[in-house]
């Protein structure tokens, strides 16, 4: 099974974070890296993604200055390893 790399962009998403983390950590194809780039929220959406890393250790968080949602992207794509990737927006 190859690896597929999750990148999302996450800047100020609280309210829909968790869902869209549950659907991402929860899908059956199990071999997922899953990479949160924190730009720079300023509500709990960096403290969500720090706790959905102690459940999963799939995930990977970044946290970065707000530099825009390309910035966030790009910088998914540095760290991301898997042979497919994709990104989910965090509100999704």
């Amino acid at each position: 099974m190859e690896k597929i790399s999750i990148i999302v962009p996450i800047y100020n998403v609280a309210p829909y974070l968790p869902a869209c983390l549950d659907s991402i950590i929860h899908q059956t194809y199990l071999n997922l890296e899953i990479i949160l780039v924190d730009d720079g929220s300023t509500d709990s959406s960096n403290k969500i993604c720090e706790q959905y890393k102690t459940v999963d250790p799939r995930i990977q968080v970044i946290h970065q200055k707000n530099q825009g949602v390309a910035a966030a992207r790009n910088r998914g794509l540095d760290e991301a390893t898997g042979k497919y990737l994709t990104f989910v927006d965090g509100d999704d």
